[in-house]
């Protein structure tokens, strides 16, 4: 979930700057083709700059540290696990880092298969047992294995490029028929700050839609992990691993406001904006070799 979060952020952010930019300084494109080349820059920039980043953001965003001499007997031992793990992948170790959170978690990032980073919360650490924490091991390091990241960038870039081109269509549409009011003074004064503004926000607008494109494929990746993770450690560690994960995970909300809540109603709209399918549908594939 963090890696994913970490990603859209640094990408959306890029990419507004880069759009803004570009805009401000008048940068427009007169046809179709051009608008396409201009709309391409545009949305792998942010991409491409969120790939780069995302070790550096993912250790600033968390205060993670990375173990470059383990200090206690849990951090030789998650070295030596992942070296062991990444080894049999035929990848190069990730560099393995811990951050201080009361939430159970790990993530896995990094721009190729052999620059990544692999992070895991104090709380994970604390809760899970060695057994546990190779099925954790295991479902990271599939994600670096598989170039999950390298893709949902590429996938982004994509995105990034159709929203960007089908919102400047669309704002230069509004301007078209705003400017067929000739004696509108208040157009033709305003005319660059409204069609700014109305491109911001149709941007803002079929990027949330878009985004669901982008979940999606994250949360196939995430039943793809578990599947490649379980083939390496056992399905049923893999199994037991995620009921933990769900026992020490969920929130358990009142009834009354459970329709409300995310985790509470795993058919829920909301879910096709989560990066991560729930943990149910998760054990269940693992049961049923949905994803082998």
């Amino acid at each position: 979930m963090i890696r994913v979060i970490l990603f859209l952020l640094t990408n959306l952010s890029v990419t507004f700057m880069f759009g803004t930019v570009l805009f401000l300084t008048g940068m427009e494109a007169n046809s179709i083709r051009a608008l396409i080349v201009f709309s391409s820059i545009v949305g792998f920039s942010g991409s491409i700059t969120s790939l780069l980043l995302s070790k550096w953001s993912a250790l600033r965003s968390t205060n993670g540290r990375i173990i470059y001499k383990p200090q206690t007997s849990m951090e030789a031992w998650l070295l030596n696990a992942v070296r062991y793990q990444a080894n049999q992948l035929g990848i190069k170790t990730p560099e393995v880092a811990i951050y201080i959170s009361p939430s159970v978690n790990a993530f896995a990032t990094g721009y190729s298969r052999n620059s990544s980073l692999v992070a895991f919360s104090t709380t994970l650490l604390e809760v899970m047992d060695k057994d546990q924490l190779q099925a954790v091991i295991a479902h990271e390091l599939s994600h670096v294995a598989n170039g999950d990241m390298i893709t949902l960038s590429l996938i982004q870039g994509v995105i990034n490029t159709f929203v960007f081109f089908v919102s400047t269509i669309f704002s230069r549409c509004i301007m078209n028929m705003l400017f067929n009011y000739r004696n509108s003074n208040y157009v033709r004064s305003y005319g660059f700050l409204i069609n700014y503004v109305s491109s911001m926000l149709l941007q803002g607008m079929f990027g949330m839609l878009a985004s669901m494109i982008v979940m999606a494929f994250s949360r196939y990746r995430e039943f793809k992990a578990d599947a490649d993770a379980a083939k390496r450690v056992g399905w049923d560690r893999m199994i037991r691993l995620l009921v933990k994960f769900k026992k020490v995970t969920d929130p358990r909300p009142p009834e009354d406001i459970k329709t409300y809540c995310i985790n509470g109603q795993s058919k829920s709209f909301f879910n096709l904006f989560s990066s991560h399918p729930p943990v149910q549908h998760r054990i269940d594939a693992l049961h049923d070799r949905t994803y082998q």
